[in-house]
């Protein structure tokens, strides 16, 4: 957190792109670069899949838990996604923002859709497009982890969530990853300066008018 002299408000910033596109990598990244940036960990009723821990990936709930959760308006979001439930846990994203701190949400359109218009002026969006859905297959395929008729609803999925990139403040290209990761960064640091989030601006403004006078 900032000192008070320069302190911010966080944002939180959402990429969206299609499953295969490299969204998980660009935002690893991210946060690896960032300290005062963190990713949202949702919740979900899915089971983990190979490698992925409670907590640190997601928090592996039961059905029951999360629908409890809802009816306590405890999500900025949820939504059924493969049917499968998922939803960004409120209160400590809230509070990061009053500290100083970003959140970044690896997120679908959907949920992206919701933040904004739960809070537009902490929101920033952000669209990952693949350099072809040909390269998207092969990655899905590689990664072996969804079966071949979930590969075919996300690459359906994908062709029509291509179409809705006027829909976010910013796109970016992953045919190269570094250039990518650049653009991803320039974003950030931009949207960080914003002065609309920077609520030390006003008293040393009120200061330097006092000197001045």
């Amino acid at each position: 957190m900032l000192n008070d002299e320069r302190h911010r408000r966080g944002l939180m910033m959402m990429i969206v792109a299609p499953s295969g596109v490299g969204k998980t990598s660009l935002t690893r990244r991210l946060v690896a670069d960032h300290s005062d940036l963190h990713l949202s960990v949702s919740a979900t009723t899915r089971a983990p899949r190979p490698g992925e821990h409670e907590g640190r990936d997601y928090h592996f709930v039961d059905p029951q838990t999360f629908e409890a959760m809802v009816a306590d308006d405890a999500f900025l979001e949820w939504a059924e996604v493969y049917e499968h439930r998922y939803g960004s846990p409120k209160e400590p994203i809230m509070a990061a923002l009053e500290r100083g701190e970003s959140t970044l949400f690896d997120i679908d359109y959907q949920g992206a859709m919701k933040i904004r218009a739960h809070a537009p002026r902490d929101a920033v969006t952000v669209y990952v497009l693949p350099p072809s859905i040909a390269e998207m297959s092969r990655r899905l395929h590689a990664r072996s982890q969804d079966s071949e008729e979930t590969i075919r609803m996300r690459l359906s999925r994908a062709k029509s969530e291509v179409a809705q990139w006027e829909d976010f403040d910013y796109v970016i290209l992953n045919d190269d990853f570094d250039r990518a990761y650049a653009e991803l960064a320039h974003i950030y640091h931009a949207e960080r300066l914003r002065s609309s989030r920077n609520l030390w601006v006003n008293g040393v403004v009120e200061r330097l008018i006092d000197e001045a006078s």
